[in-house]
């Protein structure tokens, strides 16, 4: 059974090292996210993509900041993001939003904390409209210091199926770092 990310090393979520690594509202961009869009941060943690996200889509955008752990929406709401952040708290496979309400979801390093990745992103794929696209972060299948063990993560292509026989059609394959990779598709 995949573990959840510990509460207790939510400081890591927020370093300066993940920020060198990856800047979030520069990834979003490059990403299409953009003004105007509803988008769902599924597993937002303390808001590494959420709050800048709410500054993209701007005051007539929304942001579901999407996660499983009460301690992460708390650390979220801490650092008072924007009034187009919407806080919400879900079940891994019950997401308490109505269908095709999310114009963009973001699935960053969450895939492979899912008990059961199908029911995940089927009901992931219920929140998007009918053009609404994904866009999944991913740690490569390597062993190194940072991220989850080895035997969590999940090889590009494993990931590749598991989106694909949920139904999604994949626009790109990448590798967005030495440690991580990305994948865009769309419903």
């Amino acid at each position: 059974m995949p573990h959840k990310f510990d509460p207790a090393n939510i400081e890591v979520l927020l370093g300066s090292d993940r920020l060198k690594e990856l800047n979030p509202t520069q990834f979003l961009i490059e990403n299409g996210l953009k003004k105007g869009m509803r988008f769902a941060d599924i597993g937002c943690g303390p808001g590494f993509f959420s709050i800048p996200a709410a500054e993209i889509v701007g005051e007539r955008g929304i942001i579901y900041a999407v996660d499983t752990q009460d301690e992460m929406l708390k650390e979220l709401l801490k650092r008072r993001p924007p009034k187009n952040v919407k806080t919400i708290k879900s079940n891994e496979n019950h997401i308490p939003l109505d269908s095709g309400s999310a114009d963009f979801v973001l699935l960053a390093f969450v895939l492979h904390e899912a008990e059961d990745r199908p029911a995940f992103l089927s009901e992931v794929k219920r929140l998007l409209k009918t053009d609404g696209s994904l866009l999944l972060l991913e740690w490569e299948k390597i062993t190194e210091d940072k991220g989850p063990p080895f035997e969590e993560r999940i090889a590009k292509n494993d990931t590749k199926i598991v989106i694909e026989k949920a139904g999604f059609k994949i626009q790109e394959i990448a590798n967005q770092n030495p440690s991580q990779y990305r994948i865009k598709a769309v419903k």
